[in-house]
C-alpha cells in the first residue's frame, strides 16, 4: 500500500492565508459556468438574465442591502401569489407583473458586445443575492419551502417567457440538461405520430434538416405536458416540441431548487449565524404571508392633499364619518363603528386607529378633537388626564428624543396587524378577516362595506379559510370600487382618466397596508371627479344640438 503524504499543517501561531468560505465556490465562475447556471460568455459572472441559482454568492454586501434586496424580492413573489389566487390568466399576469418587476427586480438585457452593462450586472447581482437570502429564510419548514419553490418557479416561468429568444436559447444551451435531440431521420419516421399528438401543430418544427425543434426526455420530467396530452409518449420517453420546452426547463428549475432547499434546511441549524441576521430572516419568513409596508410623512401629506382636493376643504375631525363609509378598509371601519356605538376603544384599538388617522393626514389638534368628541361618556378633564398623552406620543409630539425625531410611530401595516397583539373577545382591533368568526365577518361585509354579491362573499369566505387574508381584502376593494376601477382601466373614449392634478394611479401592486387602501380609494374618487369635470367642460363647449361648425 502506497502511503499518501499528509497535507501540510498550518502553524497554530501563524494566521491562515485563505478563507474557506470564499474558496468554497471560487471555481464555479472561473470554469465558464457563470453564477446564473448558464454557459459562459462575455458577461463575466452573469452572462444571462435568467438564473438557475446553482452557485451561492460569496462576496460581501452591506446589512442594508441584505435586508432591502430580500424585501424587494419578497414583494415580487407576493404579487405573483396574488395573481394566482385571483385566477388571472397568463397574459394578465404578465401585464400585471411587468411594472412590479421593473420597480423591484429589473433585469436589463445584454449589450451589443454580449455582456451586461455595469447597471445590468448590478441588477443581476441583486437578483442572485436576494434569491439566496430568501432561501435561507424560507427553508426552515416544509410549508415555507413548498411555497417558496412554487413562487420562484412562477417567477422563473414569467421571466423565461419574457426573455429574448436568442438569449433564452443561449441560456438553455448552457444548462446541459441531458436532453436527447430528435434527429431528422427519426423525425421523418415518426412524423404522423408527432403531428397527431401535438395540438395545433401542422408541420414539424426544424424542417427537413432541423431536428433541433424536438427533444426526448423521460416522461416523468414533464408531468404537466403528459397530463395535458401535449406530447407523444413512446417507450417511456416524451417527445417535446420546441414550443413546449418551457415546461421542461421550469420543471428542471423546480427540481433543482427543491433539492437545494432540502440541503439548506439541513445546514441552517449548523450554521454559525450572525446575531444581526437572525431577526431579519425571522422577519422575512413571517412577511411571506403579507409583505411589510409603511407610510411616512410624505404619504401623510399626500393623503391630506387628496382629501382636501376631493372635498374642497381640509381634512378635519368632522370629515372622518363620511370618509370611513367611502374609503376606509374593513379593519378601520370596524374600529370606527365600534367607537361610535360604544363611545370607547381599548388601548390597542386606539393605537391602531390613531396611527391610521395620522397616516391619512389628520393633524394632531384635529385628532385630539376627534377622540375627545368620540369619548362622549368622559369629561374633558378626565380625557386630558388619561388619553391625551397617548395621542400626542403617537404623533411624536412628546416622548424621548428618538420618538420626536421619528415623528412618532408609523401606521400599522397588514403584516403587523395580522401577527401582533391578537384581540381579546371584547376588543375591536386586529384584522376582521382573521380575527372574526365567519358569520360576524359576513354580516360586517354586508353592513359596513355593502358587499351583497353572493359570489364575492363566497370567494372571501374561501380566501379566509385558506388564510389568504390580504387577498380577501383586495377582493372586497375590487368589488366596492368596481365602477371606478373599470373607468380607470378604460383608456379609450371620453370617460378615459387622463393624467391631471391627482398623482399617478398605481393599480399593479396588491394592497398590503390600510393606508394604501385608503390612498387608492381616494385617488380613484379624485381622478373620477377630475374626469367628470373635464367631460362637463367638453359638453358645455360643444355646439348646441350637435350642429357642425361652419
Amino acid at each position: 500500500m502506497i502511503r499518501q503524504p499528509a497535507p501540510p499543517r498550518i502553524d497554530a501561531k501563524r494566521r491562515a492565508t485563505f478563507d474557506p468560505k470564499r474558496q468554497q465556490f471560487a471555481g464555479a465562475a472561473g470554469h465558464g459556468a457563470g453564477l446564473n447556471g448558464g454557459g459562459g460568455g462575455g458577461g463575466g459572472d452573469y452572462p444571462h438574465r435568467l438564473n438557475f441559482y446553482l452557485t451561492p454568492p460569496t462576496a460581501e454586501i452591506t446589512l442594508e442591502q441584505f435586508e432591502q434586496w430580500a424585501i424587494d424580492r419578497l414583494r415580487v413573489l407576493a404579487e405573483l401569489e396574488s395573481c394566482a389566487f385571483r385566477n388571472k390568466t397568463g397574459s394578465e399576469t404578465q401585464a400585471h407583473m411587468k411594472a412590479v418587476l421593473d420597480k423591484y427586480l429589473p433585469l436589463s438585457s445584454n449589450q451589443a458586445g454580449g455582456g451586461p452593462s455595469t447597471q445590468g450586472r448590478a441588477e443581476r447581482q441583486k437578483d442572485h443575492y436576494s434569491h439566496f437570502i430568501l432561501r435561507l429564510a424560507f427553508s426552515r419548514t416544509a410549508e415555507l419551502r413548498q411555497r417558496f419553490a412554487r413562487a420562484e418557479a412562477s417567477l422563473f416561468r414569467l421571466r423565461f417567457a419574457l426573455d429574448d429568444g436568442r438569449d433564452r436559447a443561449a441560456f438553455v444551451a448552457g444548462l446541459r440538461l441531458g436532453w436527447e435531440p430528435v434527429g431528422p431521420e427519426e423525425m421523418r419516421a415518426r412524423a404522423p405520430e408527432l403531428l397527431a399528438a401535438t395540438p395545433g401543430l401542422r408541420r414539424l418544427e426544424g424542417g427537413e434538416d432541423g431536428g433541433g425543434g424536438w427533444v426526448k426526455v423521460g416522461w416523468e420530467r414533464v408531468p404537466d405536458l403528459v397530463e395535458g396530452r401535449r406530447v407523444w409518449l413512446c417507450a417511456g420517453e416524451a417527445y417535446v416540441p420546441a414550443r413546449e420546452q418551457t415546461s421542461l426547463v421550469v420543471a428542471e428549475f423546480t427540481a433543482r431548487l427543491e433539492a437545494g432547499l432540502e440541503l439548506t434546511a439541513r445546514a441552517v441549524p449548523r450554521l454559525d449565524e450572525d446575531d444581526r441576521l437572525t431577526p431579519i430572516l425571522n422577519h422575512l419568513s413571517k412577511n411571506f404571508a403579507t409583505p411589510s409596508a409603511f407610510f411616512d410623512g410624505d404619504h401623510n401629506n399626500e393623503a391630506a392633499a387628496l382629501v382636501a382636493s376631493l372635498g374642497g376643504a381640509p381634512l378635519t375631525a368632522r370629515s372622518i364619518d363620511s370618509l370611513s363609509r367611502a374609503h376606509f378598509p374593513l379593519c378601520m371601519q370596524h374600529l370606527h363603528r365600534t367607537l361610535r356605538a360604544t363611545g370607547h376603544l381599548k388601548h390597542f384599538g386606539r393605537l391602531q386607529y390613531t396611527l391610521f388617522l395620522k397616516g391619512i393626514g389628520l393633524g394632531l389638534d384635529e385628532c385630539l378633537a376627534f377622540w375627545r368628541a368620540a369619548f362622549r361618556h368622559l369629561a374633558a378633564d378626565r380625557f386630558d388626564k388619561e388619553y391625551r398623552y397617548n395621542v400626542r406620543h403617537a404623533y411624536g409630539d412628546v416622548g424621548g428624543d428618538a420618538n420626536r425625531r421619528a415623528a412618532g410611530a408609523r401606521p400599522f401595516a397588514c403584516q403587523k396587524i395580522l401577527t401582533e397583539h391578537p384581540p381579546a373577545p371584547a376588543d375591536a382591533h386586529g384584522c376582521p378577516y382573521r380575527h372574526l368568526a365567519p358569520e360576524p365577518l359576513q354580516a360586517l361585509l354586508r353592513d359596513a362595506a355593502a358587499v351583497t354579491d353572493r359570489d364575492t362573499l363566497a370567494a372571501v369566505r374561501d380566501d379566509v379559510a385558506k388564510k389568504r387574508f390580504h387577498i380577501a381584502c383586495n377582493r372586497v376593494f375590487d368589488y366596492t370600487h368596481r365602477v371606478e376601477l373599470r373607468r380607470a382601466r378604460d383608456d379609450d373614449g371620453p370617460r378615459a382618466l387622463a393624467p391631471g392634478p391627482p398623482p399617478a394611479l398605481d393599480l399593479a401592486e396588491t394592497i398590503v397596508h390600510p393606508n394604501q387602501y385608503f390612498r387608492r380609494s381616494v385617488l380613484l374618487a379624485a381622478r373620477t371627479a377630475a374626469a367628470d369635470a373635464v367631460g362637463a367642460v367638453g359638453a358645455a363647449d360643444a355646439p348646441p344640438g350637435g350642429a357642425a361648425e361652419g
